[in-house]
């Protein structure tokens, strides 16, 4: 026998030794525990760390091994798994899928390999190979076998019968790569044609006939592995669409974690008219950067009647709710200085149970600390002696009681426990006001408000204002690039091109000095420039939230439903792709802002109890169990037909969601422990 052959036979009987029953013990206690972690073996490169991210992302723990790090762990029987205790007779293996940089990591021929390839024999534990080529050591032909191996930007591939039966049964239509830029090479792969053993999961057609793999099952000696011979990182439409899959196959479809494609858009501004951009002086009137302007500028841009009932039309073709964040007072002021009447009022009253409906305080004031706009930028004002000067705790507590109580006399449906503060005022703003205005956590405790918008490009986490369990929280939202200040695309591309394009081209020059900010190669042409730019860039940046498992609103204003309409060609163009890609039993989740505040609050405190070593999950033959801290809701996510073990009996376990069943959830009255009990199939 060859000498890495005897090695990876002595290991594997080692490993096969643990699963010895001791003496007495019973056939059915011989069924190993398996803990509910993943091993990342990490290289460094970006398909191990787009993994890594997707778990980390939902919430499944993992132990990461650095192979650069020269004082890492050695991976043989003792790592992997432990022998079978006298209690029970099980053996213990410690971690439920291995995610490998490729199929030899270590070597092919070394003792760690061979300790992990005995490890998934034994205990039948997947493997999943984040990047390599087509050869015949997964499963593959070569690629010059009738195979492909190249660019594969643009390239449309398509999910097998194999695969939507099984880890991707929530995709549906083609998945394109992207090609964001046609001067680039974004995307690399090796579509080998299948050999004995390997069941493809995603395709692409090949010259001469028929289709070659890209992902998809190697079965061999016992093992399992997934294969995927594509680059990819974690920011790619293609990764984002396939890292479900690929935990769920990992995973064997039980695991902790819980993940959806979430899509809320909040409308600011309503009732309110919004400043119109100057196409002349490159600025919005009313700003203090501005020049030459001392008010808020001519004709601004404030939805009509019509626009009002064109978005309740919108919304039930669309099949999508969006959230109203009004401003009561802008609106009687607009009635006031309009002859006493305002239809658009009336119309979006009238038609108040189609929407959602959000305070924005009554008259959009700015909550933080005085400003002195004698400075631009503006900063903030101090008295004699030096202090910051505030707005004070009873002026804020007004704008939000009476934002409040002004929806209630109209039959609006409004929670007191969300809020939306004009420009998340309030809250600190760098570099101005670098903390937040101290009477704010005041005058949401006096109206009871749990929930605050934030800005997710300034502050991406979830935070408490003020101090105490009764703190309210933040809840940042993603701004979308389609202005507040524009009622016409041609506005639309006119203010992006003097954001995004160089001073040589016109342009402000922000994008050369800003390192988050790439320059246009040219200007937009301002009467298509919105449509075949912007749109489809504003779009893809929201649907990469959207499966990135993001609840994070994202946050337009009212204008941009107004006179041209610009928000509907970016949402029409987001739902459009996310229902071509997506299967039925995949739907977008449409949350409120206090939902999305919840789930941040939830993780927060998940992430916080798996960093602390505070949790312990495992699979026993068709039972799971899990431990989590006392007030820690843990994600689990389960197949089909899994139940709950109450006190008495049991129930169903979870929602449905994208072809499985999953759950914030915790133990039942009187019992320490999650139960979950799985279908026998």
């Amino acid at each position: 026998m060859p000498r890495t052959a005897r090695t990876a036979a002595l290991l594997a009987a080692a490993l096969l030794a643990t699963v010895v029953p001791s003496a007495g013990a019973s056939a059915a206690e011989t069924v190993p525990r398996i803990d509910l972690t993943v091993l990342v073996v990490d290289d460094g490169g970006s398909a191990v760390e787009a993994i890594t991210a997707e778990l980390r992302s939902t919430g499944v723990p993992y132990r990461r091994v650095d192979l650069a790090d020269s004082g890492r762990p050695v991976i043989d029987a003792g790592f992997l798994s432990e022998p079978a205790d006298s209690a029970t007779g099980r053996p213990r293996a410690k971690y439920q899928g291995v995610v490998l940089p490729h199929e030899a990591a270590f070597g092919p021929d070394s003792a760690e390999q061979a300790a992990l390839a005995a490890y998934g024999r034994t205990f039948g534990i997947p493997q999943v190979d984040a990047y390599t080529w087509a050869h015949p050591g997964v499963g593959l032909d070569y690629t010059s076998d009738g195979g492909f191996s190249g660019p594969l930007d643009g390239a449309a591939a398509s999910v097998t019968t194999a695969g939507r039966a099984g880890p991707f049964r929530y995709l549906d239509g083609p998945l394109t790569f992207e090609d964001n830029d046609p001067s680039i090479s974004e995307s690399y792969g090796y579509a080998g044609r299948p050999r004995e053993g390997f069941t493809s999961y995603l395709d692409i057609p090949v010259d001469g006939g028929g289709r070659a793999s890209l992902i998809g099952e190697y079965a061999h000696d016992g093992r399992r592995e997934l294969v995927v011979t594509f680059a990819y990182n974690q920011y790619q439409r293609q990764f984002r669409a396939l890292a479900r899959g690929i935990v769920e196959w990992l995973t064997q479809g039980v695991h902790l974690g819980r993940s959806r494609n979430y899509f809320s858009v909040h409308v600011d501004d309503v009732f309110a008219p919004d400043a119109r951009w100057d196409t002349e002086r490159n600025c919005t009137p009313g700003d203090f950067d501005c020049v030459g302007d001392e008010g808020e500028g001519e004709n601004p841009v404030r939805m009509t009647a019509e626009d009002a009932r064109y978005a309740a039309a919108w919304q039930k073709a669309a099949g999508f709710t969006l959230d109203m964040v009004y401003n009561g007072g802008q609106g009687e002021q607009w009635k006031t200085e309009h002859g006493g009447t305002d239809p658009l009022a009336a119309q979006l009253i009238a038609d108040r149970a189609q929407y959602r409906w959000i305070n924005h305080t009554y008259t959009h004031p700015f909550l933080g600390c005085v400003q002195d706009t004698s400075t631009v930028p503006w900063t903030c004002a101090e008295n004699l002696s030096g202090s910051t000067l505030w707005m004070s705790r009873s002026e804020i507590s007004g704008q939000i009681r009476d934002n409040h109580n002004w929806a209630v006399g109209k039959g609006l449906s409004v929670d007191r426990a969300e809020l939306v503060t004009g420009e998340h005022s309030g809250l600190k703003i760098l570099p101005q006001q670098p903390t937040d205005n101290p009477n704010l956590a005041g005058a949401l405790s006096d109206n009871r408000v749990k929930w605050v918008a934030s800005d997710n490009s300034r502050e991406p986490g979830q935070r408490a204002v003020g101090t105490g369990t009764a703190a309210a929280k933040t809840v940042p939202r993603h701004p979308m690039n389609v202005y507040y200040n524009v009622g016409t695309a041609a506005e639309m591309a006119d203010e992006y091109n003097w954001v995004y394009t160089s001073r040589a081209d016109g342009g402000s020059g922000i994008c050369e000095t800003n390192p988050a900010s790439t320059c246009l190669p040219a200007p937009l042409d301002t009467a298509t420039g919105y449509a075949s730019h912007i749109v489809p860039q504003e779009a893809r940046t929201a649907l990469s939230h959207i499966v990135a498992n993001d609840p994070r609103p994202h946050y337009v204003h009212q204008s941009n439903l107004a006179e041209e309409r610009t928000l509907y060609p970016v949402l029409d163009r987001v739902l459009a792709d996310y229902r071509t890609l997506f299967a039925d039993n995949t739907p977008l989740v449409n949350p409120r802002q206090r939902e999305v505040g919840t789930e941040l609050n939830r993780r927060t405190a998940w992430d916080q109890a798996l960093a602390a070593g505070k949790v312990t999950a495992y699979r026993v033959g068709t039972t799971v169990t899990v431990k989590a801290p006392s007030g820690v809701t843990a994600p689990v996510t389960a197949p089909e037909g899994t139940r709950k073990q109450l006190l008495l009996g049991t129930a169903v376990f979870g929602t449905p969601y994208a072809g499985a069943r999953s759950a914030w959830t915790a133990p039942e009255s009187l019992q320490s422990a999650i139960t979950l009990k799985l279908p026998t199939a």
